[in-house]
């Protein structure tokens, strides 16, 4: 159980957390969206597009702790999870549009490095992240560590996409992987909507 006075000492934290999830995001979608729509990829797209539901998301966490209280707190995991449900529509739409014209994205070195480097910071950023969240005891911030998480997990599947296009031509794999960060986004959505955020 954590102490009334150690509290403030942990807002402060989840503040800082969320301010540095926005730096980073804000960036990171400018050049995902940026370098996607150059490449035709709506796999890197929707990666910017998930840094923009980071945002969004952190944005709340921000808002939470000028004093949000519980109610307040349950329509923030509300908006998490609307913004998970609208990335996902869209990636998915686009991804089966791609699909089903055999839309051959561009090959993006800007894309796998931007990916490589969300795989160095997010998974740091959602492990600080998270344990603020428990050590508080709030939902809204152990939910916006598993969005940053899933923004590492994106990573991973983007750079596989990007990776395969470019060394081997294997266009589906581009939308392929935008199908797969819309699956994640979808389940992340739920669990945020239920306010049922699992521990790994």
């Amino acid at each position: 159980m954590v102490s009334v006075n150690h509290m403030p000492v942990l807002e402060r934290r989840a503040i800082r957390l969320a301010w540095a999830t926005i730096g980073w995001n804000v960036v990171e979608a400018v050049v995902a969206i940026a370098a996607g729509t150059a490449a035709n990829s709506i796999a890197l797209v929707g990666f910017g597009l998930d840094s923009t539901v980071e945002v969004m998301s952190a944005v709340v966490i921000v808002w939470q702790f000028r004093g949000l209280a519980e109610e307040r707190e349950r329509r923030a995991l509300k908006l998490i999870a609307v913004s998970f449900f609208g990335l996902a529509a869209y990636v998915a739409a686009q991804a089966i549009v791609d699909l089903t014209g055999k839309s051959q994205p561009g090959s993006s070195p800007v894309g796998i490095g931007l990916a490589i480097a969300s795989l160095v910071v997010m998974p740091l950023l959602a492990r600080a992240k998270r344990r603020t969240g428990q050590t508080m005891g709030s939902v809204t911030v152990v939910a916006d560590s598993h969005q940053t998480k899933l923004c590492a997990y994106l990573s991973a599947i983007l750079l596989g996409g990007l990776v395969l296009n470019t060394t081997v031509g294997w266009w589906w794999a581009d939308p392929i992987a935008a199908l797969a960060i819309a699956v994640l986004a979808v389940n992340e959505g739920r669990e945020a909507w239920r306010g049922e955020i699992c521990d790994d």
